[in-house]
């Protein structure tokens, strides 16, 4: 693959970049992961939260960049753990979740990624992906990370995110729709550039 053009992926998750990777390299986009700590502002809304950083680090380092933000929305839950996704894992797990989860019938769920894209000289651009599915009724699986193992996507065969390969995951993962998203609109800007 020859790459066109070098783009920074301001993330500490290596999980993250390996899955944003492989999509964008199909549109000749090379990520570069750039450690740096995003501030995550308190917002109910994905979007705000991925602009808002992707807005700053571009400014303060005078880069294109782009960040991305999901969460995890459980109808049963009132849409939680919703943006506040990573925080939710980080303390109570995908364990937490499915004793929340006990009892109740209504097991839909979906994923939601937001990619924000954002050059030093223009205004935040936002990407959506989305993946309907179910809470599983027990962890199963050992790839991908986060709420991966819980959670089983309608147009799947009946596997969490978590018994996938990547590519498999790929395939139907809300953030693999953002990152495609993003690249089929990259490549027409570029095109506009030109």
């Amino acid at each position: 693959m020859v790459y066109s053009l070098k783009i920074c992926f301001a993330t500490t998750n290596k999980h993250k970049l390996e899955e944003a990777r492989r999509i964008l390299a199909g549109y000749g986009i090379d990520l570069e992961m750039v450690p740096e700590k995003k501030r995550e502002i308190q917002s109910e809304k994905l979007e705000e939260i991925a602009e808002v950083a992707a807005l700053e680090i571009a400014e303060s380092l005078g880069i294109r960049v782009v960040t991305e933000d999901s969460g995890l929305f459980i109808q049963a839950l009132n849409n939680f753990p919703g943006p506040y996704s990573a925080y939710t894992h980080d303390t109570i797990g995908c364990e937490g979740i499915l004793d929340l989860m006990r009892n109740k019938t209504n097991r839909r769920a979906k994923f939601r990624a937001v990619v924000a894209y954002c050059e030093s000289t223009q205004m935040p651009r936002s990407f959506i992906g989305i993946v309907q599915g179910n809470i599983a009724p027990k962890a199963r699986g050992i790839q991908g990370f986060g709420f991966d193992p819980i959670f089983v996507p309608t147009e799947g065969d009946g596997r969490t995110f978590a018994q996938m390969t990547q590519q498999e995951k790929n395939q139907y993962s809300h953030r693999a729709r953002a990152f495609r998203n993003f690249g089929e609109w990259f490549q027409e800007y570029q095109r506009s550039l030109k």
